[in-house]
């Protein structure tokens, strides 16, 4: 080979290295930009509890952005590898904090679809426990009964006076 063409492949090797760098960066962008919006998640417009942690999982699901990290992650291994990056620490900082947003976002729908299938159930326990509704009613009459009792006590010791 001569030395021109040398020179050519360097010239090559570095566009290539260029454009391999910015696709890493551009899927990274896509990656962030595929996560659930922070209102999203923090937001809720439902009219029970079950609403608002049904639509809460809905908004934690990362979505593309799984296939994007996996786009920047494929092509930073193959800079890496080909050493084609002149300084690749900034793009790898940002894949390993890529990564952990799209873990704590899936760790989080897990607890809340756990939370979800859970309080349908606790509801049903707590309706089924406890005395009958006409069982409560009797004895908040008594009570009241025997507070009637204990005024009317409390009265008579003070006419008494």
């Amino acid at each position: 080979m001569s030395q021109a063409t040398f020179g050519d492949d360097d010239e090559l090797f570095g566009e290539a290295a260029n454009e391999m760098r910015a696709d890493v960066e551009s899927s990274l962008a896509d990656a962030w930009a595929a996560l659930p919006d922070a209102d999203d998640i923090w937001e809720a417009d439902a009219d029970n509890v079950l609403g608002v942690l049904n639509g809460l999982n809905s908004a934690l699901d990362a979505g593309d952005a799984e296939d994007h990290l996996h786009d920047a992650k494929k092509w930073f291994t193959m800079g890496q590898r080909a050493d084609a990056f002149d300084d690749a620490d900034d793009l790898e900082a940002e894949i390993e904090a890529l990564e952990d947003a799209i873990t704590d976002i899936s760790e989080a729908g897990s607890q809340v679809s756990e939370l979800a299938s859970t309080i349908p159930a606790l509801r049903g326990t707590l309706e089924g426990t406890g005395p009958s509704a006409s069982e409560a009613d009797e004895t908040d009459d008594g009570d009241d009964a025997d507070e009637a009792d204990a005024d009317a006590a409390d009265e008579g010791e003070s006419e008494d006076e």
